[in-house]
C-alpha cells in the first residue's frame, strides 16, 4: 500500500499496538481482561510517542512484495502525524479538528477539517480512539485472543462484516521487555498481508517545534 488512500485502513489498526504498550503484559488468555486494564493504565501515561516503521505489503496473486518506510508522531489528545518517507513521500497530520495532507508526487497541501471531509473524519474519529485506548469501543469492534506470551502476542478479529470481509485478523507483538509493539500483522482474506515494524520508539520525548506543520514543496 501506498499513498494515503492506500494505507488508511491499517491505520485502523497500528496505533492500537503503539499506544496499547508501555508496560509489561500478563501472558495468560484467560487473563485478558487483566491486560486490557494494564494496556489503559500504560496508555495513560502516555503523553507522546514517536516512532518510524518500515512496512512490508506482500501480494498472494502476483507473488511480489512491497516495502516502504514511514514516520509517525502522537502527543495528547488530539494531534497526529502519518507519514511515508519512500519510495514516494505522502502523509497527513491532524490538530483537533483540523488536518492537512500533502504528497511529493502531486508536490500538492490540502488542508480539510474532520466535519466537512467524512473519509478524513472517520479516520480520525477511528486513529484517535486507538490512541486513547478506548476500550469500550475495542472490544465492540474485535474479538481478542492471546496466542502467545514469549513474546506476547495478541490476535485481535473484527467483528464488523464489512472490515471482516476484507481484513482475516490482525495479529500484534510486543517487543520482549520494554514492552512497546514491534510489529503488526494484518492478513486480508484474499491472502495478501502487510506488516509494520517498528523501530526507535520513544515514549514522551520532547516533540520538536513544527512536528505537525506539513513539508513546503
Amino acid at each position: 500500500m501506498t499513498g494515503f488512500t492506500g494505507i488508511k485502513r491499517i491505520f485502523l489498526f497500528l496505533l492500537a499496538g503503539l499506544f496499547l504498550a508501555a508496560t509489561p503484559l500478563a501472558a495468560d488468555d484467560s487473563e485478558l481482561d487483566i491486560i486490557l486494564a494494564q494496556l489503559k493504565a500504560a496508555a495513560a501515561q502516555v503523553q507522546t510517542l514517536q516512532s518510524s516503521f518500515v512496512q512490508e505489503k506482500n501480494l498472494e496473486m502476483f507473488d511480489h512484495r512491497l516495502i516502504s518506510t514511514g514516520a509517525m508522531i502522537y502527543a495528547e489528545p488530539d494531534q497526529l502525524r502519518w507519514e511515508l518517507l519512500s519510495p514516494v513521500a505522502s502523509g497527513f497530520a491532524l490538530r483537533g479538528e483540523q488536518g492537512v495532507r500533502w504528497s511529493a508526487v502531486s508536490g500538492q497541501v490540502q488542508r480539510f477539517s474532520i466535519g466537512s471531509d467524512p473519509l478524513m473524519g472517520v479516520v480520525a474519529q477511528q486513529l484517535l480512539a486507538w490512541a486513547r485506548v478506548d476500550l469500550e469501543w475495542l472490544e465492540q469492534g474485535y474479538g481478542m485472543e492471546v496466542i502467545d506470551n514469549e513474546p506476547i502476542v495478541l490476535r485481535l478479529t473484527p467483528l464488523d462484516t464489512a472490515e471482516a470481509e476484507l481484513v482475516n485478523y490482525i495479529q500484534v507483538t510486543f517487543a520482549p521487555l520494554q514492552g512497546h509493539v514491534s510489529d503488526v500483522l494484518v492478513m486480508e482474506q484474499s491472502g495478501d498481508s502487510t506488516r509494520l515494524r517498528f523501530e526507535d520508539v520513544r515514549i514522551n520525548d520532547r516533540v520538536a517545534a513544527g512536528a505537525f506543520v506539513p513539508p513546503e514543496y
